[in-house]
């Protein structure tokens, strides 16, 4: 096997790569040698059958199969040789296309080679952690909240109002015949939730206990029940009660609602996860810190191809994002500007960084972080998680976007912790600055 360099600059590489007609016989032969003691053929005992016959009889199969394999070792043992890592799937052409048997192989090969990361020294890196305490009135605005959310309702003189709750007796009817599970007793409806048909909820608005009403709406297109969809409906309703909503009390027995033991218990609890909040958000803050001195710190090559596709996605998210009304890619070509471009080579040199950094830290997303990972995201399917769960299983892609995260901030942690950290205490108005301010940048 031959291999000679035809292209080398910058980061673009390129091979020519001759494979023998010998060399490529020779591995022919041994496949066939590994496979004879099993071969049986008419005239011969099993094992026995002589190579020519064989080569004339699975030649030509075991022949593709062995070009390919001769190849990829051919690719394989040059990157072992030279060192390098290509950015993206090395491109790989026949350029004796009128190949036949007995013939070398000419082949070329060329990509875009990943640039050595320089080092650095992390523990000249300067940052500073943002620290907030959840002080008493963000406790009680929590606290208000849960007690809202813990709302109980109580009859009411009056009209009912959006928000109030009207217990009602209700049938209804599509040309003028009840239908199946379209009546109800004594069923409690909070005016404004928008658990009924689009419309009915509106409509019982300034009813008051003892009222009759016939409530006119239409079912949606896309409603669930095919006998139903987009037919008119008529419900004759019956206002039984009125409720208005009242809080909950915040005392021990809310408390013990939401699983605490009382409400000293409770308030602490707040205070334990608004403050993990807060950390989370200050993370984040300290993380972009991180990002933008590694940015400055750090320079080197980038592979245009990288670059390039990287400029393309962001270009195309943002258009999306600015046309949402656009759900499929039937559109015109989107063409990355100067600034995508320049996003898009922070992003590359970031990646390839963090990349190496977590490389040489031998940093490793581990089994039990996956899962965790994977059950988070399956959250959003409702009853669908353990199908989730098995696609995400199946799916390397899937679980290379789900793992690149993680990895990134175990990275980053990885950093910090050599960094100097410098902790500052602030408000949570200031917090919360700060991380709009992320997103202006």
């Amino acid at each position: 096997m031959q291999v000679t360099e035809t292209l080398n600059e910058g980061l673009k590489r390129g091979y020519a790569i001759t494979v023998t007609a010998s060399e490529l016989d020779e591995k022919v032969t041994e496949k066939l040698k590994e496979a004879q003691p099993d071969i049986e053929m008419k005239g011969f005992r099993k094992g026995k059958v002589p190579m020519p016959l064989l080569k004339k009889q699975f030649g030509q199969r075991v022949l593709g199969e062995t070009m390919q394999e001769v190849i990829d070792g051919a690719m394989n043992q040059h990157f072992e040789d030279s060192g390098d890592r290509p950015a993206l799937q090395p491109e790989v052409k026949m350029t004796n296309e009128d190949w036949k048997e007995g013939d070398d192989i000419h082949v070329e090969m060329t990509y875009e080679a990943l640039p050595e990361v320089p080092e650095f020294d992390a523990s000249g890196i300067v940052l500073e952690r943002l620290v907030v305490k959840a002080d008493d009135a963000a406790v009680d605005e929590a606290l208000e909240s849960l007690a809202s959310s813990a709302q109980d309702f109580e009859d009411k003189d009056g009209a009912a109002e959006d928000g109030d709750q009207v217990v009602i007796d209700f049938v209804g009817k599509v040309d003028g015949e009840a239908f199946e599970g379209g009546a109800a007793e004594d069923y409690p409806l909070a005016l404004g939730s928008g658990s009924f048909i689009p419309g009915f909820e509106e409509q019982l608005v300034g009813v008051s206990a003892g009222d009759e009403k016939a409530v006119e709406v239409k079912f949606p297109e896309e409603y669930g029940a095919e006998h139903l969809a987009g037919k008119d409906a008529v419900f004759d309703v019956t206002v039984k009660a009125v409720k208005a909503p009242k809080a909950a009390e915040i005392n021990d027995e809310m408390a013990q609602k939401f699983g605490a033991e009382d409400l000293e218990s409770l308030k602490n609890q707040i205070r334990e996860r608004l403050e993990a909040e807060y950390a989370g958000a200050a993370r984040q803050v300290m993380k972009r810190a991180l990002l933008d001195k590694l940015d400055e710190l750090v320079s080197f090559e980038l592979p245009p191809t990288l670059v390039e596709a990287e400029a393309s996605q962001i270009a195309h998210q943002l258009w999306h994002e600015e046309n949402p009304d656009v759900h499929d890619h039937n559109h015109d070509k989107i063409e990355p500007t100067e600034e995508h471009t320049k996003l898009a080579e922070r992003r590359v040199r970031l990646g390839l960084l963090l990349a190496e950094l977590g490389q040489k830290a031998e940093v490793e997303v581990s089994e039990a972080e996956m899962t965790q990972a994977i059950m988070n995201q399956a959250r959003q399917y409702p009853g669908q998680e353990r199908e989730f769960f098995e696609y995400v299983r199946q799916n390397p892609q899937m679980q290379q976007q789900l793992r690149a995260p993680i990895f990134e901030d175990k990275v980053v942690d990885h950093i910090v912790e050599q960094a100097q950290v410098s902790e500052k205490e602030i408000t949570k108005d200031e917090l919360q600055k700060a991380v709009e301010a992320l997103d202006d940048e």
